[in-house]
């Protein structure tokens, strides 16, 4: 009989050990990122994988706070949907099922009347 150790993939129906973006998830936030650095608007991001949700943080510079966190929380996959854009302050921008619909909150910001 063999054991598998604990960090091994977690069995079907049970619940990862932290949350992470997919893929196609990180092109979609990753394209809008280098739209605004081109901008000038955003200048550095951080990515964190927690066990109940995953955060990308975006910075203005370096060595501030985050100006806006994208962020995936699996949980509330069923209830108001698991994407969220949260500003600085904490105030919830927009939340929902769809990453490209909750982001284009974001996509404004870079339309300006001149």
């Amino acid at each position: 009989m063999t054991m598998q150790p604990p960090s091994m993939s977690p069995s079907p129906g049970s619940t990862p050990e932290q949350v992470s973006f997919h893929r196609t998830e990180l092109s979609v936030i990753l394209t809008l990122y280098g739209r605004m650095v081109a901008a000038g608007e955003w200048r550095d991001y951080g990515i964190s994988c927690l066990k109940d949700r995953a955060v990308f943080s975006v910075f203005r510079r370096t060595a501030e706070n985050p100006i806006y966190r994208i962020e995936k929380t699996p949980k509330l996959r069923n209830r108001q949907g698991m994407y969220a854009v949260i500003a600085m302050d904490g105030q919830i921008l927009r939340r929902g099922h769809d990453l490209r619909t909750v982001m284009r909150v974001l996509e404004r910001k870079l339309i300006r009347p001149v």
